[in-house]
């Protein structure tokens, strides 16, 4: 059966399934579609789930080694679900010249988790390699919105802001 196939042991919902294969169908004739279909399945579900990488594979003709490929060389994809919000912090050349490394190790320490993982709290903790707005460095991201000139100051501040409802 196809919902067998696409679970590969692991449990989804049928909502989720039928989000991938919707993304699936809009891209797998595409030429080139890869990138395409993973950014669509991530858009509707949040996440690439490794039950849907062999599936993925099926519909291009292509095989799991390559699509897995594609989700661990991109910084954007994730494997495992967001937490209640994501911070992105700039970690390119520009940023880094404006201490985006002490930023980063603030970062970590304040949320108690590492990049690519999610604090206790909810926190998603992302490297992003230039988020455009190198006049103003360093810089970050949470939940899409974006702030220049980030201090670890200003950092505590954005954090106790995302707390109040």
């Amino acid at each position: 059966m196809k919902g067998e196939a696409m679970t590969g042991g692991s449990s989804h919902s049928a909502h989720d399934e039928v989000a991938a294969e919707e993304a699936i169908a809009l891209h797998a004739a595409r030429p080139g579609g890869l990138l395409p279909l993973l950014h669509a399945i991530q858009d509707r579900l949040g996440y690439v789930p490794p039950w849907v990488l062999p599936r993925v594979a099926e519909a291009l003709n292509i095989s799991r080694a390559e699509v897995h490929g594609m989700v661990t060389f991109y910084h954007d994809f994730r494997t495992s679900p967001a937490g209640r919000h994501v911070v992105k912090l700039c970690r390119a050349e520009a940023c880094q010249s404006m201490g985006a490394d002490a930023l980063a190790r603030h970062a970590e320490n304040r949320l108690r988790t590492q990049f690519h993982h999610t604090s206790a709290d909810g926190i998603t903790l992302e490297p992003v390699y230039c988020l455009g707005d190198c006049a103003c460095s360093p810089a970050m991201m949470i939940d899409g919105r974006l702030y220049g000139r980030v201090t670890p100051e200003r950092f505590d501040h954005l954090l106790k802001s995302m707390e109040k409802p």
